[in-house]
């Protein structure tokens, strides 16, 4: 009898789900690649390049961890890798939003109950002890990593701005107690045939109205020498009362700067500003590189970055992304957004593109929805983030 309550202990502790965290370049691997490992045979998921997820994970490169504190925990159960988890605290958005909030992040777990209780156990535990009183997400860094947990939308491809994930998330989280604490909604945005009749007119009332103009640049360096800086700012001003956001800081808009302005497709790119060169907009869009993701597998060698390249300079796109929308507050609902879609239509039309992705958009601000209005679109997306109180 005690051989063989030994051995049936042995075969629990065996099945039982164990935790650990990350502390080891060996363990971070396992922790990226584990969501390639999950997501192999989808054909929805855009896996994440390794050397960014390095560079957004590492406590010595990103900028975020000025104001952010952050473990990772990786799942185990029968001697197998089943799920990942982030704990994070963003000190500088839960002053701002007067929270004491640990944020889980980079979430992802086989269909298994007893290992979705185990990470957010995890999280929840690390947040306590650190003072926290509420656990919610999925939620990165900043509002430039992904949010949400897919809702809405899983035979449609994702972006690569986005995650992914299987539909059995959501009840998961709903078992462990969490309700909804924001909604996104993603659209796709057809290219028209020709710049709506209101757009045209708008565009001339704003013009003549508030004396705004178009500004375009040949030259990246050009670019950000004179407006790099200022996007950001605008960024900051534009999503300040945003759900969750953080004001963005210096070295993180250095590091965006020097990661994405120099890439873009400058036709793409749309500045509106006053007579003297004040910015008041800025439309930012690019070719969807969710295909050249798919290929690369996460990796850029040995040939990742021929996909990628391939995707931004040297094939016609049908798909771009709406990297960045932004609107100074005193300009919104003025009209200012027609004179930037006046200037890209014509840009998307010569270029062959077919539709749009927009990034996530809470579903409660009209004024960014409204703006769709004119044109052919779909909400074919919904994200959605969960909270709880900490027992």
């Amino acid at each position: 009898m005690t051989r063989l309550l030994r051995v049936l202990s042995y075969f629990l502790s065996y099945m039982s789900v164990e935790i650990k965290k990350v502390v080891s370049r060996s363990d971070l691997r396992k922790f990226i690649r584990f969501n390639y490992h999950l997501y192999r045979d989808n054909n929805y998921s855009v896996p994440e390049l390794y050397p960014d997820m390095v560079n957004t994970l590492s406590k010595t490169r990103n900028p975020a961890f000025e104001f952010c504190e952050a473990d990772y925990f990786l799942a185990y159960k029968g001697g197998r890798l089943v799920g990942r988890v982030a704990a994070i605290i963003n000190g500088r958005a839960n002053d701002r939003w007067n929270v004491r909030a640990v944020r889980f992040g980079w979430i992802d777990f086989i269909d298994d109950t007893e290992v979705s209780e185990a990470l957010i156990s995890a999280v929840a535990k690390w947040g306590k002890e650190r003072g926290m009183t509420q656990i919610t997400g999925p939620l990165g860094f900043t509002d430039f990593d992904p949010e949400g947990t897919l809702v809405e939308g899983f035979d449609q491809l994702g972006t690569m701005s986005t995650t992914y994930n299987y539909p059995y998330y959501a009840s998961h989280f709903e078992r462990l107690g969490f309700v909804k604490d924001a909604d996104w909604v993603e659209y796709k945005v057809y290219v028209p045939d020709a710049i709506p009749e209101k757009h045209l007119r708008i565009s001339d009332v704003v013009k003549r109205k508030y004396g705004l103009q178009v500004r375009k640049y040949k030259s990246a360096r050009r670019l950000v020498n004179d407006y790099g800086q200022k996007i950001f700012d605008l960024m900051n001003v534009a999503y300040k009362d945003l759900y969750g956001y953080s004001e963005l800081t210096p070295k993180q808009i250095n590091l965006y700067i020097k990661t994405y302005l120099p890439i873009l497709d400058l036709d793409m790119v749309t500045l509106i500003t006053e007579a003297d060169g004040t910015l008041v907009g800025v439309g930012i869009t690019m070719p969807s590189l969710s295909r050249a993701l798919q290929k690369a597998k996460g990796r850029l060698f040995p040939f990742g970055w021929w996909h990628l390249l391939r995707a931004l300079f040297m094939s016609k796109p049908q798909i771009i992304d709406f990297l960045l929308v932004a609107i100074r507050p005193d300009y919104q609902g003025k009209g200012a957004n027609a004179l930037l879609f006046s200037d890209l239509i014509p840009v998307y039309q010569r270029k062959g593109v077919k539709f749009a992705e927009t990034n996530p958009e809470l579903d409660m601000n009209h004024k960014v929805q409204s703006q769709w209005f004119y044109f052919d679109y779909v909400q074919h997306k919904r994200r959605r983030s969960y909270t709880k109180p900490i027992d």
